[in-house]
């Protein structure tokens, strides 16, 4: 008995130092990015809740969308080349908020895989707290990933759009935009 309870500790000792030693793929990250707009809350959700049109992204060129509904799709065509295709999967206006997931882009645009977001406005007549915050894979989905598609990079990726989107929105809105 002795000999079989050390032999079975010996061995999740052994499994213990092997596994975390054995490689793996990817894991989901997640980023979030909030800003505060001096704007009423009902006209910055009109902007930034709009499926249909984003063009107060600095990144978007062109919007193409088959509504503003869940179940529609749009394609952002990117300044500089690239397009992204995604698709609305929740909406509530009551609530300011809306999810939606990438359903098709090259990695070399957005260096991420299976990614999802949410939009949510809150606040006044007065002011409005935008949170925009995403879950998703690094764009190289194997084990080692190239640097220009690791964690590190679709999360500085995600992180810009986030940034320059907010930044973009807040000083249209504020300019009475």
């Amino acid at each position: 008995m002795v000999r079989a309870v050390a032999f079975w500790c010996a061995v999740v000792a052994a499994l213990a130092v092997a596994l975390p030693a054995s490689a793996h793929g990817p894991t989901r990250k997640k980023h979030a990015e909030t800003i505060e707009i001096n704007a009423p809350a009902d006209k910055v959700w009109a902007a930034i809740g709009n499926f249909a049109d984003w063009s107060w992204h600095p990144a978007v060129e062109k919007t193409e969308a088959t509504g503003n509904a869940v179940d529609a799709t749009r394609v952002l065509t990117l300044k500089g080349g690239g397009k992204i295709t995604e698709k609305m999967l929740k909406r509530d206006d009551a609530k300011r908020t809306m999810s939606y997931e990438i359903t098709e882009v090259d990695v070399k645009v957005l260096p991420v895989n299976q990614y999802s977001s949410t939009v949510t406005v809150t606040g006044d007549d007065k002011t409005s707290k935008v949170e925009w915050k995403g879950a998703f894979y690094r764009g190289f989905m194997q084990n080692d990933p190239p640097p220009e598609l690791n964690e590190e990079a679709a999360i500085k990726a995600v992180s810009g759009v986030y940034k320059s989107g907010l930044d973009a929105l807040k000083a249209k809105l504020e300019a009475g935009g």
